[in-house]
């Protein structure tokens, strides 16, 4: 999709009557209304301009909604803080892995339309597929040294895999560990001159990490469930995506890049102390590898549209995108009991790792919440939200029937949970009713 150009569907979808956006992009005069303590949100201001005024963070935009209606929004900071250029609501952010949900709601449209089998292998859609083995490691008892050996897969990886993460499949490092995650980073897999057949044809020539079905490990899955979607459509996912998701969801600040005409748009990560920004794609350019796992580019608006579909069942304004059955689906625990876990899940991603002890399970796209304790994080039982590498994240509460998107730019690691953390508190904490 090309930002900037809309497509006929969006243009049509234009004149529809959204809910939280019917009246512009604007929090509603009396937060009260809806449930906030006026003074308890005041403190998201508060905290997030610190956090600008302080150099922690260079700009931000918060988006709070509640019953189909804005609660609080305010961009905060700049755009661009070495040009001293203001952010703005409206501003374009690189959103990584907060691609996933919509590229995950691209296949379950296929899957409606019993194009897609999630319980078809994926061999079925990618031939490539059909011999992949496992890498297993094993310590001989006489010497003590770690051996490697390839196992057939005991059963075939399936569409539901790619969707939830049991896939086998990993991310190379600084994501991914082991053995099978630097044959990804050798084989550059993940590199963005590439098209998603190319990196599919990549993948199939190295070994899975894990027995299909047995291990939740983070991975580069949604690349490959996006070349599915390729496969089935007969579409390039950029299109099929424009055309079924975005599109009817009038998402038109939302794509894998960016038109000149809009460039000034976009969101920049601050420059460290020798003048150095943090490596971020650049979303003036149209990348070859439309990458279903991390590769879009979005605003705190379009995706509140993303969001309130989700939170109505499938349906926003006048389009039922999915069934509520189908969003039913996505948004329950897809992991089994006694699922094994990859070493960077227990380690790195704290909050958001889908474990028991963490209180949540993994659906088809996201995190989800299990349990009303066990999380440090607040958030009621059936809360769905992710993350993106460069800072964004979104929460939606259901049962709340509550929206929290954070749209920032910041290198992945701690700062960023912090940040996380932090909105997702602020939010709950100004909540005065159920």
């Amino acid at each position: 999709m090309k930002i900037g150009k809309r497509s006929c569907i969006a243009l049509l979808v234009g004149f529809m009557t959204f809910p939280a956006l019917a009246q512009g992009l604007k929090p509603v005069d009396r937060p009260e209304e809806l449930g906030f303590a006026a003074d308890r949100l005041a403190r998201v201001t508060t905290v997030f301009q610190e956090y600008v005024d302080s150099g922690q963070l260079p700009g931000a935009v918060v988006l709070i909604a509640r019953n189909n209606q804005i609660a609080y929004l305010k961009a905060f900071g700049y755009r661009d803080r070495e040009q001293k250029i203001a952010m703005m609501p409206d501003s374009i952010f690189r959103i990584a892995s907060m691609t996933k949900p919509i590229v995950s709601a691209a296949a379950m449209i296929l899957v409606e339309e019993g194009r897609l089998d999630l319980a078809a292998p994926v061999a079925q859609y990618l031939p490539e597929f059909k011999d992949l083995q496992v890498l297993t490691e094993r310590k001989d008892p006489t010497t003590g040294n770690i051996e490697t050996q390839l196992s057939p897969q005991m059963r075939p990886m399936i569409v539901q895999d790619l969707l939830r993460h049991t896939a086998g499949l990993v991310y190379g490092p600084p994501i991914g560990s082991g053995p099978v995650a630097d044959m990804y980073r050798d084989a550059k897999v993940s590199d963005r001159d590439t098209t998603l057949a190319e990196m599919v044809t990549k993948v199939s020539k190295l070994p899975l990490a894990h027995q299909p079905g047995e291990v939740w490990e983070y991975s580069m899955a949604i690349d490959v469930l996006g070349r599915v979607i390729e496969v089935v459509s007969g579409r390039d996912l950029d299109t099929f995506v424009a055309e079924r998701v975005t599109g009817p969801l009038g998402m038109t600040s939302t794509g894998f890049y960016v038109a000149a005409a809009e460039r000034d748009r976009i969101a920049q990560p601050q420059a460290d102390a020798s003048g150095q920004r943090p490596a971020m794609f650049d979303p003036t350019v149209r990348p070859k590898l439309f990458s279903g796992g991390g590769g879009m580019v979005s605003t705190a608006g379009d995706y509140l549209r993303l969001c309130e579909m989700f939170l109505d069942g499938g349906k926003f304004g006048g389009t039922q995108l999915l069934a509520p059955s189908t969003v039913a689906l996505m948004t329950a625990n897809a992991l089994k009991p006694g699922i094994g876990y990859a070493t960077t899940a227990l380690t790195r991603m704290g909050d958001i790792a889908p474990t028991p002890a963490m209180g949540q399970g993994f659906g088809l796209g996201f995190a989800v919440r299990t349990e009303a304790g066990e999380n440090p994080l607040p958030g009621s039982v059936g809360t769905f939200y992710w993350t993106g590498a460069f800072g964004t994240t979104f929460l939606v509460d259901p049962k709340q029937k509550l929206i929290v998107i954070m749209m920032i730019q910041v290198p992945l690691g701690p700062p960023a949970a912090q940040f996380r953390h932090v909105v997702r508190s602020l939010a709950y904490q100004a909540l005065t009713s159920n």
